[in-house]
C-alpha cells in the first residue's frame, strides 16, 4: 500500500509535535528541577513523595516546638535557680537569727530579709516576651503572687495562678510539659514576711524564746522551699535532656527523609540534558523531512 503524501506529511507533523511537546515539558522540568511535573507520570512514586514531604513538615514542625520550648525550659531553670539562691541567703539570715544574737543584730537582719522576700517575689511574677505570667499556669494574665498589704504580715500573699499544665507536642505521640507553677511561694512569702514583721517589731526582745521558735520554723519552710524548687530544677534538666536526644533523632530522620525526597522527586539533570538532545535531533530530523515533503510536486512522484 502507497502511502500519500498528505500522510506523510501528518505523520511527520506529528513526529514533529511530539517532539516539541517532549521538549517544553522537559524545559519545564529542568526549571523547576522536579522529575514529575503532575502525579499521574508516576503514581506510586508520587504517593511515597507526598507521604515524605508531610512527614518532613511534621519534622519541621515538632523541631520548631523543641527549639522554642528549650528556650522556655531554659528560662524558668534560670528564674528558679535565682529562687533558689535568695532561698539559700534567706536560710543564712534565718540561722543567724534563731540563734538569737543580739537584739539590735536582730533588728540589722529584717532589711536584708525582706530584700529576699521582694527579689522572690519579683522572679515568680516575671513575665515572658509576649507579657504573658511564667508561673501561672495556664492564667497566663494573672499576676502569679497576688499581694494585699492591707492584710496583716503572714498573709497578705496568695497564689493567683492554677496548677494547669502547658503542653507541647514534640514528637509523634510525645508531648513535654512547657511551664512551671509556683502555688508554694505564696505561703513561703508569708513565713519570711512574718519573720520580717518579728525582727521590725519595736518590743523585739532577743532572749524571748518565741523568736528563736519563729525563726526556726521559718526556716523549715525555707529548707522545704528549696526541696521543692531544688527538684524542679533537676526535672528542668532532665526535660531538656529529653528534647536534646528527640532533636537529635528528628534532625536523623529529616535527613533520611530529605534524601529520599531528592532521589524520587528531584530531576536527573545529566539524563534530562541527554533526553533534551535526543528530542532536538529528533524535531531536527523531521523538520527537514517536512521540508523535502512539502517540495514535493505531482510530477516528483509519478
Amino acid at each position: 500500500m502507497r502511502i500519500s503524501s498528505n500522510q506523510y506529511q501528518s505523520v511527520v507533523l506529528l513526529a514533529m509535535q511530539n517532539s516539541s511537546s517532549g521538549m517544553s515539558e522537559l524545559l519545564q522540568k529542568m526549571s523547576s528541577g522536579q522529575s514529575m511535573l503532575v502525579p499521574s507520570e508516576n503514581p506510586i512514586a508520587s504517593v511515597r513523595l507526598l507521604r515524605l514531604q508531610r512527614e518532613e513538615a511534621s519534622l519541621k514542625q515538632y523541631r520548631d516546638n523543641i527549639g522554642a520550648l528549650k528556650s522556655q525550659l531554659t528560662k524558668n531553670e534560670t528564674l528558679l535557680s535565682g529562687i533558689s539562691f535568695s532561698l539559700r541567703d534567706a536560710r543564712d539570715l534565718l540561722v543567724a537569727a534563731a540563734n538569737q544574737p543580739a537584739t539590735d543584730d536582730l533588728k540589722a537582719m529584717a532589711s536584708p530579709l525582706a530584700s529576699l522576700r521582694d527579689s522572690i517575689l519579683y522572679a515568680a511574677n516575671t513575665k515572658d516576651s509576649e507579657g504573658r505570667y511564667m508561673f501561672s499556669g495556664s492564667a497566663v494574665n494573672s499576676a502569679t503572687i497576688a499581694v494585699d498589704d492591707a492584710q496583716p504580715a503572714g498573709s497578705r500573699y496568695r497564689y493567683n495562678g492554677n496548677s494547669d499544665r502547658q503542653q507541647v507536642t514534640v514528637g509523634e505521640g510525645v508531648t513535654q510539659t512547657s511551664n512551671v507553677t509556683l502555688e508554694a511561694m505564696a505561703p513561703l512569702l508569708n513565713q519570711l514576711d512574718k519573720a520580717i514583721a518579728t525582727l521590725q517589731s519595736p518590743t523585739l526582745d532577743s532572749k524571748d524564746p518565741a523568736v528563736g521558735a519563729t525563726m526556726r520554723e521559718v526556716m523549715n519552710g525555707v529548707d522545704a522551699a528549696l526541696d521543692r524548687v531544688g527538684g524542679t530544677i533537676s526535672e528542668l534538666g532532665g526535660a531538656q535532656n529529653v528534647l536534646k536526644t528527640l532533636d537529635g533523632n528528628h534532625d536523623s530522620l529529616s535527613l533520611a527523609n530529605q534524601g529520599s525526597i531528592i532521589e524520587l522527586g528531584s530531576l536527573d539533570y545529566a539524563t534530562a540534558y541527554i533526553d533534551m538532545n535526543n528530542l532536538s535531533m529528533a524535531l531536527q530530523t523531521s523538520q527537514k523531512a517536512y521540508g523535502k515533503v512539502s517540495q514535493l510536486t505531482l510530477f516528483d512522484v509519478i
